[in-house]
């Protein structure tokens, strides 16, 4: 563990001789490669010594834990879609953020169109390779018959297979995609792989599938199924759609290359329920200036049925919560800091979509939201007009001592927090590894005992840092151009 003081590591900046950048020599003779350009001395970034002690104190703060722990052992499961369970962990979410002595926590209400709510599920292979399939419906599925519906199986190694698959093939046919997801420290390869459950029911039912089953978007190799949501187009009837477990796909996978007919019965009853009442908690730390703007931070509330949501997102909460209040408990910052528990992020980011219209006549100067498990902060990146760079640089400098490098993206990363950045205002990432996360995001694995205690202490010194910088920062954090 990194005890290194900030102002050692700004003095050791501030002093960089030329030695230590790479010096000259002489060109080769086909001219200067890259190796031999000199590289510029970093300018010197001075950062309050009070910040170093936080961030160190932090390393040692146990409240994002005990905030995960009694969260998931008290209420469990709180499944999105304005369930009983959600509204629970509302009520107490008040109690417990005024016990840690925030201001002006509440709950803001608001209606979810119409709710889909998850039924029976059950999945086998039928014929000569009889046996049972671990699966659970997507988000939006449509449904089978309460009978269920047994159908021949096509199979698709990849989304862009499906894709390719005549018009009109698949009437009366199930189609089952099992593209692979390989893990990645950002977690980029769910964008591509995850695509399958994105988009891949809407293609299966404008092909004619009577129902589709994909390999779940996980990095596992496990018998838990991972949750997650669809959409169809309008116009497009949701047929039955479901994730098996990526043990039952692979399997599966060679059952149907072993050349003979494979079918599958298929058991899906969700059901839209209609219009419910939901909510976000909020919590602040009030500022000095209210004219400097609020740092947005927080996470989501809901949580799929299968787990108990404490990677995704009680490790978020904990996380954000815990460094809000060592930055309250060392004195009143100059910006607001407000803290959000998003509800509903599971199925579209609802809750952070009525965030922004509640909130849409208030100046935001940043926002950043923990919602990608539990292990190490890598990497920091922002999003800064010119006039705030600063204070990215000084963010670099501080964290770095947590092992956290400075990135080259555009900061803005999250479901919550996107309809806030949409309309300029800058986001700060504090970006997780994201090499085990989908093992168990949205399984029944996604509970208390896949948290590390010292790597979820090393995210919060990470968000103290940011906070304690930011909310105090000097410089007038302006609007950046709005994001698409």
């Amino acid at each position: 563990m990194h005890r290194l003081t900030l102002a050692a590591l700004a003095v050791s900046t501030a002093l960089a001789s030329p030695s230590l950048a790479q010096t000259p020599v002489a060109n080769p003779p086909g001219g200067p490669t890259t190796a031999s350009r000199p590289r510029p001395t970093p300018l010197p970034v001075a950062v309050d010594p009070k910040v170093a002690r936080l961030r160190d104190k932090a390393l040692a703060d146990d409240t994002a834990y005990e905030l995960v722990e009694a969260l998931t052992t008290e209420i469990g499961p709180r499944p999105t879609g304005g369930s009983a369970r959600q509204a629970a962990a509302r009520d107490w979410a008040v109690t417990r953020l005024k016990a840690l002595g925030f201001k002006n926590v509440r709950i803001e209400p608001y209606t979810l169109p119409n709710v889909w709510e998850r039924g029976a599920e059950t999945g086998e292979v039928v014929g000569a390779y009889a046996q049972p399939l671990r699966l659970t419906a997507l988000g939006n599925s449509g449904a089978t018959p309460a009978a269920g519906i047994t159908a021949p199986v096509v199979y698709f190694p990849s989304l862009n297979d499906l894709l390719l698959a005549p018009e009109g093939s698949l009437r009366g046919k199930i189609a089952f995609v099992s593209n692979s997801m390989q893990p990645t420290q950002d977690g980029s390869s769910y964008g591509s792989a995850g695509a399958a459950r994105f988009v891949g029911p809407n293609v299966a039912a404008r092909k004619g599938a009577a129902a589709i089953v994909i390999r779940s978007i996980g990095t596992d190799h496990g018998r838990g199924p991972h949750a997650g949501g669809t959409n169809f187009d309008a116009g497009v009837a949701p047929i039955p759609a479901a994730a098996l477990s990526v043990a039952d796909a692979e399997n599966l996978e060679r059952l149907v290359k072993r050349g003979r007919p494979v079918s599958l019965k298929l058991v899906l009853t969700p059901r839209f329920v209609g219009a419910r009442r939901s909510g976000n908690v909020i919590a602040e730390v009030p500022g000095t200036d209210k004219d400097a703007g609020i740092v947005l931070i927080g996470g989501h509330l809901d949580s799929w049925e299968l787990g108990t949501g404490a990677i995704d997102d009680g490790a978020g909460l904990g996380i954000t919560t815990a460094a809000a209040k060592l930055v309250m408990d060392a004195g009143r910052p100059r910006r607001t800091i407000r803290m959000v528990w998003f509800g509903d992020e599971e199925i579209g980011g609802l809750g952070g979509d009525a965030y922004a219209k509640a909130h849409a006549g208030e100046r935001h100067a940043t926002a950043s939201e923990s919602d990608f498990g539990a292990d190490r902060v890598w990497r920091v990146e922002t999003n800064f007009a010119e006039a705030a760079r600063p204070i990215g640089d000084r963010l670099a400098v501080a964290l770095a001592p947590l092992g956290i490098v400075r990135g080259t993206g555009t900061a803005g990363d999250g479901t919550d927090i996107a309809p806030v950045v949409r309309t300029g205002v800058a986001g700060i990432d504090l970006n997780q590894s994201g090499l085990r996360y989908f093992d168990y995001h949205h399984t029944p694995e996604d509970t208390l005992d896949r948290i590390d205690p010292e790597q979820l202490r090393q995210n919060v010194a990470a968000w103290t840092t940011m906070l304690a910088i930011v909310a105090d920062a000097p410089e007038e954090i302006g609007p950046v151009p709005p994001r698409p």
